[in-house]
């Protein structure tokens, strides 16, 4: 019988998780890139009987929802990290070998990888093919990925936006915020939004086309700013960040107002959240608050991925990404969400090929 002939070899560098943590954000120390020696270039045979797909990650998203997989929690809807293994999130990759049927050497993928140069898939299932076109493979983890996804499902299926409402958008200037606040300018709404750097707020003002912009951190009352930008009061709230903010939304909401919780980032790193006092304002306003996450509406994802790209194309929404260059730039790319340093979707190019990647 005729040998297989030996796999090609390449080194692999990971960024493993340390320890937990808990009560406060993360710290680049939290995080450490390792050698993690040579991987054959070959799904192992190890692997079978089950399919599985090797490969070469191009890009990694830094995310805020990982916050919460940094702790020793498990009631939440995904399971923690492991410290001492390698830390996990959504990235687009090349197929580098596949024993799966759907997949084959080239492919181009998104879905859940390791934070390595290398992974070995073993629910492949989970991937999706990325048809190569003149959108950046990159905004597959935005635009056309979750953060866009989470927008799209967010504000249509949660929000039902009608017309002329008045929308505020907290966090306005990130990965999912900038794309509600353009969704809502299409559908005919009066959109502000609220952000953390007088640069973001022209960023939400000049090139996402919001009606209005202010810095949070610059608001000595936040209840007296949203009075001041909604004299009518708000129709549609998309919750990105919790705390205070929530609160002063929620003496200014209308009546039958809708509030479409996606993240509270305030308090993620807070072993004893902070408590909101207005809550009672849902009761006599009758206001529909509901949390959600993307995945619970993945039967929109064709039609979502078909409206973003014609958006895109035809010049109605515009994106703005960060991109770190370089696997051993992860952590600190991580770390500045939760102080605000991005502007726009953070992600990590960890390989030149096939990328947009400047050096």
């Amino acid at each position: 019988m005729e040998q297989q002939q030996a796999a090609p070899m390449a080194r692999n560098r990971k960024v493993v998780l340390r320890e937990y943590i808990a009560g406060r954000p993360p710290r680049e120390d939290d995080m450490v890139l390792v050698d993690g020696g040579t991987v054959a270039l070959r799904v192992p045979e190890a692997a079978a009987p089950a399919p599985a797909v090797l490969v070469k990650n191009l890009y990694l998203s830094c995310d805020p929802y990982m916050r919460g997989r940094m702790r020793d929690f498990h009631g939440s809807y995904i399971p923690p990290f492991k410290p001492g293994s390698v830390i996990e999130g959504l990235g687009v990759a090349r197929v580098v070998d596949s024993t799966h049927s759907g997949f084959s050497a080239g492919d181009i993928v998104s879905g859940m990888t390791g934070w390595e140069e290398y992974s070995l898939i073993d629910r492949p299932e989970q991937l999706s093919k990325i048809q190569q076109s003149d959108i950046p493979l990159s905004y597959h983890l935005g635009l056309l990925g979750m953060p866009g996804f989470t927008a799209y499902a967010g504000f249509y299926e949660i929000c039902s936006p009608k017309k002329g409402e008045f929308v505020f958008v907290s966090a306005a200037s990130g990965a999912v915020g900038q794309i509600v606040g353009q969704l809502a300018k299409l559908h005919g709404c009066y959109v502000v939004g609220s952000a953390g750097t007088n640069q973001k707020v022209e960023l939400l003002k000049g090139k996402f086309g919001f009606d209005a912009a202010f810095n949070y951190k610059e608001e000595p009352d936040l209840t007296a700013a949203l009075k001041r930008y909604f004299p009518e009061g708000i129709d549609i709230y998309f919750e990105n960040v919790g705390g205070p903010m929530l609160d002063a939304v929620l003496l200014n909401m209308r009546t039958h107002g809708r509030i479409a919780v996606c993240g509270m980032v305030s308090q993620n790193a807070l072993t004893d959240p902070v408590g909101i006092h207005n809550i009672f304002c849902l009761v006599p306003k009758r206001i529909r608050m509901q949390g959600f996450i993307q995945s619970d509406h993945l039967h929109m994802f064709p039609q979502f991925v078909s409206d973003m790209a014609k958006h895109y194309r035809d010049g109605k929404i515009v994106y703005v990404e960060d991109m770190s260059i370089g696997l051993e730039n992860a952590p600190a790319a991580l770390v500045g969400l939760f102080s605000g340093k991005n502007v726009g979707k953070k992600v990590v190019c960890v390989s030149q090929e096939l990328s947009q990647c400047t050096f």
